[in-house]
């Protein structure tokens, strides 16, 4: 596709954006069980008033913007007093990548200046994000492989025989994605402390959940900085912040470890320049969105989505552990989950259920589907779960169907050669953006 010669009516540039988005997955239905974080219509209304009020602002420039130095600083206000420790310094971020990048760059920086480490590692469970893997890749620091217990949980044991003079940085998740755990994170960070390095918690998805979760008396396992030794923890203000994407928050318990995030250089021709953070130039609207949503919803807002979000998950894991030949993965403490199963092909369950018009993601080591539960599935646990059964009926009476996920997963998880699995998801990527530049 080539720039239109002649430029479209506005009209029809809406036009042909709305019959494109109405091809997407019905995240509203609660059809899709990632990706997106839709707390309702009135929430939504919000969003988009402030995003597009805040549209032009630049978080560049608090100077110019002195609206969204206002926004930011609340916003990390309002975190930090979530996370246990009203002092913690912070800052927003584009995402919990960008978050977790900064968490590593930081720890690495430190260790460089206090510690004349020069090849940093860091001591990271299997189950934590692969932002932290990027990371790693990124800023040349090696990662040490944490593995987790039968309960899916970081195995602490294994992470102090891991450790080396070179550890700079241990990693906890609050919970973690695949399982919904939160890892032992009064051991790891003793385990940090004891040996001199930080502890990183990552809270992307639990840290505007937890508390609220805690309040509504569920128990809670520690995980934040009222757990000692816990030195910078990342939230995702767009997950279950509720907030527009592009905002996360890097919260840190001391002012002066921070200082080991930023960046400054001083002989440009363009002057000086500094930054927070990886990237310069911040949509505003992003900021404003966050912060108009933390305002609107409030401490009761928040805890009533809480309830729904954690009794919506509760009835799904009943509903599923019900049904003979599916079985949940471990004890999750939140919203997110996965189910396996020792009789039928789970990859070919969630075929069947892309088929009556659901979204699961697929999971491995071990196969698995994952469920990410938002207020959007409160009234759809019913129509799920008997979808489910058909399901699993049809792939126990009739086999996998032709193609889908199912060969593609069954086939990658049998190749001992991951380098060639890598491969594949790198051609993959390659094809999607042949697909959207055609």
């Amino acid at each position: 596709m080539k720039l239109p010669s002649t430029g479209k009516s506005q009209d029809q540039v809406s036009s042909e954006l709305r019959d494109a988005l109405s091809g997407d997955a019905d995240w509203r239905g609660g059809k899709i069980w990632s990706l997106v974080y839709f707390a309702g219509e009135d929430v939504a209304a919000v969003l988009k008033d402030a995003y597009a009020t805040a549209f032009f602002t630049n978080g560049l420039g608090p100077g110019a913007f002195k609206s969204l130095k206002k926004f930011e600083s609340e916003v990390v206000s309002m975190t930090a007093h979530l996370l246990g420790l009203p002092l913690a310094a912070g800052n927003m971020t584009s995402g919990g990548t960008e978050s977790i990048l900064m968490a590593v760059k930081t720890a690495r920086d430190w260790a460089r200046a206090e510690k004349a480490i020069t090849e940093p590692e860091m001591l990271l469970p299997v189950s934590a994000h692969p932002a932290f893997e990027k990371s790693a890749h990124y800023l040349g620091v090696k990662v040490v492989p944490i593995p987790v217990g039968e309960d899916l949980r970081a195995d602490a044991a294994a992470a102090r025989k891991a450790v080396t003079p070179n550890t700079v940085l241990v990693v906890g998740s609050a919970p973690n994605y695949p399982f919904g755990t939160i890892d032992p994170i009064p051991e790891l960070a003793a385990l940090a402390a004891e040996i001199g390095v930080a502890c990183h918690v990552d809270a992307c998805l639990g840290g505007y959940l937890l508390p609220f979760v805690e309040r509504l008396g569920y128990t809670v396992r520690p995980w934040n900085f009222r757990v000692p030794g816990v030195s910078s923890i990342s939230a995702d203000l767009h997950k279950y912040g509720f907030a527009a994407r592009g905002a996360s928050a890097v919260m840190y318990r001391d002012a002066a470890y921070r200082r080991y995030q930023y960046f400054a250089t001083t002989d440009w021709p363009g002057g000086l320049y500094g930054s927070p953070t990886m990237t310069g130039s911040r949509p505003g609207g992003a900021i404003a969105a966050a912060w108009a949503v933390l305002n609107y919803l409030g401490e009761d807002g928040y805890t009533r989505l809480a309830r729904v979000i954690m009794e919506t998950t509760q009835a799904l894991k009943d509903g599923i552990n019900a049904i003979p030949g599916l079985r949940v993965l471990g004890e999750p403490d939140m919203s997110v989950f996965a189910f396996a199963s020792d009789s039928v092909d789970i990859y070919a369950v969630g075929d069947a259920l892309d088929a009556l018009g659901w979204h699961p993601d697929r999971q491995q080591l071990p196969p698995s589907l994952h469920l990410m539960v938002t207020p959007a599935h409160k009234d759809i646990v019913g129509p799920f779960l008997a979808d489910l059964q058909t399901a699993v009926a049809s792939v126990q009476s009739e086999g996998p169907a032709a193609g889908g996920s199912a060969a593609m997963y069954g086939m990658l998880d049998k190749v001992p050669d991951r380098g060639i699995v890598r491969n594949v998801i790198m051609d993959y990527i390659d094809r999607m953006t042949k697909e959207e530049a055609s």
